[in-house]
Formats: structure tokens, C-alpha cells, sequence
């Protein structure tokens, strides 16, 4: 027959269980913990990258795209309408001064420039024919005035016999009036033709400037177009290699259309690209640190373009060596732009421990132990970090990422 089981017996075979699930747990989570902290309190010491803390100056910088290009391009442009007969230099090809690269087919200018020189000739012998006209028409007009004027002497003698016959009695008033009346007249006339040769000498002179002008335009086409034709040799202007050559033979190339391209080599100058957030603190005169691979040059904010494209605004930076031979044209290459300057601070090498706020935790290396440590950080660029409290010059860090430490108080460092 079954016992009943006191109330005092349940309760303490209850208490006996739960403390034994309870320990259970405790068990599970300390090893657990154990085991987190075995694997995660140790590291290797290859894994991980350090840097010592030292005195020196840093650089605030803000991050920028750039390109290498030659600091002088020349393009060359096709001063004619023609078509492409043949490519001497292609791109690539180092060119001097004066040295040929390719040539146009100028059949069809030349015979404009036959043709302008023809009508220029034409032109000359009109206006020697037009200046025989005129010189004809005045001498004819002088001629007549000549006349009028031996004709105003003879009447003029004729009103002095009239006079005189008059006076002695053998004339009539008559004969005075009408001799006086017949000079008025040809003295009206001779006035009345000296006006004309007056304004026929004002007709010829603007005829004949008239001529001269049209001859004139006439000829400057000439000149120009023989200009252009001379021009259509396309030759290098300086010394340097060809970047860029229409190779299109045969094809019609348009008056002002781009040939050719030649860079000079001996200079390079960085054409720069950076977000408008940072366009108030971008400002000519400025320094740029240009960096290609581990090789780092300066130089300054030369050319801020007026105008922003898609958020981008660009910038031209004038190199302090102007020929590094690391240089290649369209090279990409790492912008950094200086905004401000820290001398004689701690400083330490960037890298991946460094998440960009002002305080954060590191690790520093001591004795073979890693130990956290919270510190401030100031100015940061490529290179350095500022740290601004609770470290040391000589001190050693760990610059690598420790964010699976982040809740380790002191790391173990193995070899």
C-alpha cells in the first residue's frame, strides 16, 4: 500500500532539483565563458599589425581623386576642309619640332586659291582701267574749263570795246548790255563746271577707294587661305609624344576638327575631382599631397573649375616636380588635401584599429599582454593618427582591427 508523501518531502526533492538544474546551467555557462576566454584572450603575434607612438607633425587631410596629365597639350586642328591621305606618326610616337604627322589632300584648296588669285588679278586690272576712265573723264572736264575761261577773256574784252564804242559815240547801250550779259553767263558757266570737277574729283576718289577696298578683301582671302594651305602641313608646333591621331584615311575632315594631339612630356601638372561636400574648405593656393603607390609628392591647388558636375567639383594642382618619372599620362593617383596643421603632437600610423571617432579603445602592447586603453584622437590623414591623451611616445599599439576583442580587457600575445 502506497504512502502518501508529506508536503515538507515535495518541497525538498523540488529544491534538490532545481538547484541541480540551476548548477547545471551555472557548469554550462562557465565553461562556455571559459572557453570564450581562452580563445578570444589569445592571439598570434604575426596577425596582428603595431606602431610606435612618437613626436612629429600631422596633417588634417580630406580624400580626392586625381589624374595625371601633361602639363601642355597641343591639339592640333585641320585648317582646311579636306580628307586624310596619309598618317606618319601614329599615337605613341615621340615627335620633334617641325617633324611631320600627317597629311591632307589639299586638291580642292588649291584650286580655290587658283581661283581667289585669278579674280585678284582681275580685280587690279579694273581698277587700272577704272583710274584711265576717271583720269580721262577730269582732263576732258579740265579741258572744257580751260575753254571757259579763254572764252570769259574774250568776252570780257568784248564788254570793254563796247564800252569804249559807246563811249565815242559809234555804240549803243545795247550792245554793252548784251556783251556784259554774255560774260555773266560764262563766268556762271565756268563756276557751274568747277563744281563739277570739284565733285567729279570727290566720285573718283571714292570710286577708286571703293576698287582698292575690294582688292583688298580680295587679297586677304588670298593671304588667309594661303595661310591655311601652309598650315594643312600638319607638323609638330613642339617636341613631345603624339597622344591622339585621327586615323581615318579617307574620311572628310571639317575646317576647326581635331587632328592631332601632342603632349609634352617634360611636365605634368594633377587635374583633381572631389565632392561639393567639402567644396568650402577647397580653395586655390592650397596643398595637395599626391600619392602613387608608397611614393607621396606635394603640390598646391593651382584652378578650381566654376562649375560642379553630378556633386563633383574639379581642380588643377601645379606639381613641385613637374617631371617624377613615375609620372604617365591619364595615371589615376591618390588625392589628399591639407586643411590644417598639428605640430610636434603624439602621433602614431593610421590603420584598421582607428574607426574615425574622436575617443575610442586600443590596444597597447606590454610585456607580452595587449592591454585596453581609451584615448582621444585628434587630426588623422593616410599616414598618422593624433592621439591626444593616455599614451606615451615609445609606447607600441596595435593599429590592425581588434573589433573581435571588443570586450576584452587584456589580450595575450603569442609568437
Amino acid at each position: 500500500m502506497d504512502t502518501v508523501l508529506s508536503e515538507h518531502v515535495i518541497a525538498r526533492r523540488k529544491r534538490k532539483i532545481y538547484i541541480s538544474i540551476l548548477t547545471t546551467i551555472l557548469v554550462l555557462l562557465t565553461a562556455i565563458w571559459l572557453v570564450r576566454f581562452s580563445f578570444k584572450s589569445t592571439i598570434n603575434k604575426s596577425a596582428i599589425t603595431t606602431a610606435v607612438v612618437e613626436k612629429g607633425n600631422i596633417e588634417n587631410t580630406i580624400n580626392a581623386s586625381g589624374e595625371v596629365l601633361p602639363e601642355f597639350e597641343e591639339t592640333i586642328t585641320s585648317p582646311i576642309t579636306a580628307s586624310i591621305q596619309k598618317v606618319i606618326k601614329d599615337a605613341g610616337s615621340k615627335v620633334e619640332a617641325g617633324e611631320s604627322i600627317l597629311t591632307l589632300d589639299k586638291t580642292s584648296s588649291q584650286t580655290e586659291y587658283k581661283k581667289l588669285n585669278f579674280q585678284l588679278e582681275s580685280k587690279r586690272n579694273d581698277i587700272k582701267k577704272l583710274k584711265l576712265q576717271l583720269d580721262k573723264s577730269f582732263y576732258d572736264i579740265k579741258s572744257n574749263d580751260d575753254i571757259k575761261q579763254l572764252k570769259i577773256n574774250s568776252l570780257t574784252a568784248d564788254v570793254e570795246n563796247a564800252k569804249r564804242l559807246l563811249n565815242a559815240g559809234g555804240g549803243t547801250r545795247e550792245s554793252v548790255d548784251q556783251a556784259e550779259l554774255n560774260l555773266k553767263v560764262a563766268k556762271l558757266e565756268k563756276q557751274q563746271l568747277e563744281n563739277e570737277i570739284k565733285s567729279k574729283q570727290q566720285t573718283m576718289e571714292v570710286e577708286m577707294k571703293e576698287a582698292e577696298i575690294a582688292a583688298d578683301i580680295q587679297e586677304n582671302d588670298q593671304r588667309e587661305l594661303e595661310r591655311k594651305l601652309q598650315l594643312a602641313n600638319i607638323v609638330a608646333g613642339r617636341s613631345g609624344v603624339v597622344t591622339w591621331v585621327n586615323k581615318n584615311i579617307g574620311s572628310t575632315i571639317r575646317e576647326g576638327e581635331s587632328l592631332v594631339r601632342i603632349a609634352d612630356l617634360g611636365s605634368f601638372k594633377v587635374k583633381g575631382s572631389l565632392s561639393d561636400n567639402y567644396i568650402d574648405q577647397l580653395y586655390n593656393g592650397m596643398t595637395a599631397i599626391i600619392r602613387i603607390n608608397e611614393t607621396k609628392m606635394r603640390g598646391k591647388v593651382a584652378n578650381i573649375y566654376p562649375s560642379v558636375q553630378n556633386g563633383i567639383v574639379s581642380f588643377e594642382i601645379s606639381l613641385d616636380e613637374l617631371n617624377n618619372k613615375l609620372f604617365r599620362p591619364n595615371m589615376k593617383v591618390d588625392v589628399f588635401l591639407v586643411t590644417s596643421t598639428h605640430n610636434n603632437v603624439l602621433r602614431v600610423s593610421n590603420g584598421a584599429a582607428f574607426k574615425g571617432s574622436s575617443m575610442q579603445d586600443i590596444f597597447v602592447l606590454h610585456s607580452g599582454k595587449a592591454e585596453r586603453r581609451t584615448v582621444h584622437i585628434g587630426m588623422s590623414n593616410f599616414d598618422f593618427v593624433e592621439i591626444k591623451d593616455n599614451l606615451n611616445p615609445g609606447d607600441v599599439i596595435i593599429t590592425s582591427d581588434m573589433s573581435e576583442f571588443k570586450n576584452a580587457k587584456e589580450i595575450t600575445i603569442t609568437n
